[in-house]
């Protein structure tokens, strides 16, 4: 299976007061920190090996996690020095990263079947597959009938779709994140592979989980009890 890279490097600004003094995926969810549910649902989807993009707090995670041991897995930690966003980070651990790998966001839980999804990312000719959640209230995503996304947009959204938070990357596409300043892949990356015919949508109707509010981490809590 795929190095699984998870983006947990925000401030969580969303989760605040909650987040002033702990790690977003460190915030408890049934119990247990958040990230421990998700390195649960992807080892039992089979993956192994685990790089985790931190940054605020990030050396909280990673005195929990250690090098995944514990957990049956291995886990490696790149850290950013101040805030870089979903794309820097990425360059940032760009010599750390494997020819293709999941990426996953790190208040995002989403169980799907994930070897199907790498089968489905391996057989496309594009640098991304992004799992994708239909949606009655206009999405970021618009997509065609045969699965390539067209349209992207956070701000402005008009599709029937939005992003899930997980993805298939081959590595090409961090070649495309310019170096040593903050970048948004989904905002100046993404839109760069749409317009090359390089991002495809896998849909899927299983619910996923964002716990970057309040109220997305009540709606965890429900589901997961």
């Amino acid at each position: 299976m795929l190095q699984a890279v998870i983006l947990a490097g925000g401030l969580g600004t969303r989760m605040r007061p909650y987040t002033e003094t702990v790690p977003k995926p460190m915030l408890a969810v049934r119990g247990r920190p958040f990230i421990e549910h998700q390195l649960e649902l992807l080892r039992e989807a089979g993956f192994r090996r685990f790089l985790l993009l931190v940054g605020w707090l990030g050396e909280q995670i990673e005195e929990h996690l250690g090098d995944g041991t514990r957990f049956g897995v291995e886990i490696r930690y790149s850290y950013e020095l101040t805030p870089l966003g979903t794309g820097g980070a990425l360059r940032n651990a760009a010599d750390m990263l494997e020819p293709e790998f999941l990426l996953v966001n790190g208040d995002t839980l989403l169980a799907i079947d994930y070897p199907g999804l790498v089968r489905r990312a391996q057989s496309l000719p594009a640098m991304v597959l992004i799992a994708a959640s239909p949606t009655a209230a206009p999405g970021n995503l618009q997509v065609a009938n045969d699965g390539a996304i067209v349209g992207y947009s956070k701000r402005q959204p008009a599709g029937r779709h939005v992003d899930a938070g997980v993805a298939v990357v081959r590595r090409e596409a961090v070649d495309l994140i310019p170096p040593d300043r903050v970048c948004s892949f989904e905002e100046e990356v993404l839109p760069k592979l749409i317009e090359a015919g390089q991002a495809f949508a896998a849909i899927t109707e299983s619910n996923f989980f964002d716990m970057g509010t309040p109220a997305g981490l009540a709606a965890l809590e429900a589901h997961l009890g």
